[in-house]
């Protein structure tokens, strides 16, 4: 989640007590109100997703994803590159989410099984995390690390959604955006950190010791090395959501459970409702889901890129990952006030055609200068655009039907996360160069830009649509 600001959450990490004390003391309509949560509980609750940076950070972005492009298949045989076997199967991962995301999002508000949920993914994610340590640098190793990373995207996804279920028991309806956004800022605050104390301890330096640990460098060892530590680092940060927050108790009313089939009937019977009470809802749902998916393209494949490409070192690389946290957020927290003046779509419109902007600049040019400049140009445009995406549907969602909304939002999202990287490994392999599958990236954030451009925005869309 460290990827993917909210408008507020560069403020909400120095402010875990006040938030905590929000939860406790919402003064939420008496039919809102719940059972008072512990400050203690909210913590523990975001620091899964401070944890949760080992896996996005560190693994899929910055780290892990470098090392095998870039060492363990830099000699691979063959006219299919190490990039392209990469976005191939990560692109695979996004599709399998895709079919299992509406089964667990179902399940994951089952009675008493959220905390089950959540520990058991996470468990797997850590486990492929721990698995990469035996992916040495040598090609044939490739598709170890690939199935790994592969199996890692679906289990943390999936973990995801139960970790987001437990949201509701951790906050009000009055105080739940401001519970988010502390969640969220963990999320960027520990990916920060991470990043910093990886990189310093273990990757820094030259020859054949690395980082103020002097780390033997020889065989991909002390990368091995990140990945046994982001796997821990994660374990521990997620250990207080599992032994703070109770489980939720069972519900009178909870529906059966479905299979993959009935949870697409489910799910198709809710986009009709929706589409016959507010069609314009419908439309932002597939254009967000298409330039949300190149939005995750951006970080998933950017750091491989920067070195691929660009020519900047692979331990460097880390430095422009912190500065890339950095500036989206603080695109994010600018672009929040904009929207409160003009309006999310304008800011989303605005933000996509940035990128476009950078990325046909980063087409045409060459260096470590031209990524630094116009790769975190990139950056800076993500924030506004993920931050004003949801509150674009936050605006259009009618009284009551906001947690549905949501819900469509998610899967939609998760139904098309396999197209960017898909896309970026075609363009790879037909172009035969690694910066080609810049093409596949900003073709879906031209995709989702045309599509949103004849979307109402919220303010006409919830007048003509009403409360539903």
């Amino acid at each position: 989640m460290g990827l993917n600001p909210e408008p507020d959450c560069a403020h909400a990490a120095n402010r875990p007590r006040r938030y905590a004390r929000a939860v406790s003391t919402s003064a939420a309509r008496p039919e809102e109100r719940q059972v008072p949560v512990s400050r203690g509980q909210v913590v523990a609750w975001g620091l899964w997703d401070w944890g949760s940076a080992a896996f996005n950070a560190v693994i899929l972005t910055f780290v892990f994803s470098v090392y095998l492009t870039n060492a363990v298949g830099a000699d691979l045989p063959g006219s299919i590159s190490a990039n392209s076997w990469l976005g191939w199967s990560v692109g695979l991962a996004g599709f399998l989410i895709a079919v299992l995301a509406p089964v667990i999002g179902q399940r994951a508000d089952a009675a008493g099984r959220r905390r089950l949920s959540v520990g058991a993914w996470t468990a797997l994610t850590v486990a492929t995390m721990a698995g990469l340590f035996f992916v040495r640098d040598d090609y044939h190793y490739l598709w170890l690390g690939l199935v790994l990373l592969g199996l890692g995207s679906i289990f943390f996804e999936l973990a995801e959604v139960s970790y987001n279920a437990v949201l509701k028991q951790v906050s009000t309806p009055a105080t739940i955006g401001r519970v988010s956004g502390f969640g969220w800022a963990m999320g960027y605050v520990g990916g920060i950190v991470l990043l910093l104390l990886v990189y310093a301890g273990f990757i820094a330096g030259e020859g054949g010791s690395r980082g103020f640990l002097g780390v033997p460098a020889d065989d991909g060892f002390n990368i091995r090395l990140v990945a046994l530590f982001a796997a821990a680092w994660f374990a521990v940060f997620a250990l207080p959501l599992l032994l703070r927050v109770p489980e939720p108790p069972p519900a009178a009313d909870l529906p059966p459970r479905l299979g993959v089939l009935g949870s697409y009937r489910r799910l198709f019977a809710d986009l009709r409702a929706l589409w016959r009470r507010s069609p314009h809802t419908v439309y932002f749902l597939g254009a967000s889901a298409l330039f949300r998916d190149g939005l995750a393209a951006v970080f998933t494949f950017g750091a491989v890129l920067a070195v691929t490409v660009y020519g900047i070192n692979a331990a460097d690389v880390l430095v422009f990952g912190v500065a890339a946290n950095v500036v989206a957020a603080l695109g994010a927290v600018v672009a929040g006030r904009i929207d409160d003046r003009i309006g999310p779509k304008a800011v989303i419109i605005g933000s996509l055609a940035g990128m476009l902007g950078c990325g046909v600049i980063l087409l045409f040019l060459s260096g470590p200068t031209a990524f630094w400049i116009f790769g975190l140009g990139l950056c800076l445009f993500v924030g506004p655009a993920q931050s004003s995406s949801r509150t674009f549907l936050a605006r259009l969602a009618p009284p009551g039907h906001e947690g549905q909304l949501f819900g469509l939002y998610a899967t939609s999202g998760r139904a098309v996360s396999f197209l960017a990287p898909t896309l970026v490994g075609l363009f790879t392999y037909l172009f035969g160069s690694d910066r080609a599958g810049i093409i596949g990236i900003l073709l879906v954030l031209l995709a989702g830009l045309v599509t949103l451009w004849p979307v109402r925005p919220p303010a006409r869309a919830a007048a003509t649509a009403g409360p539903g």
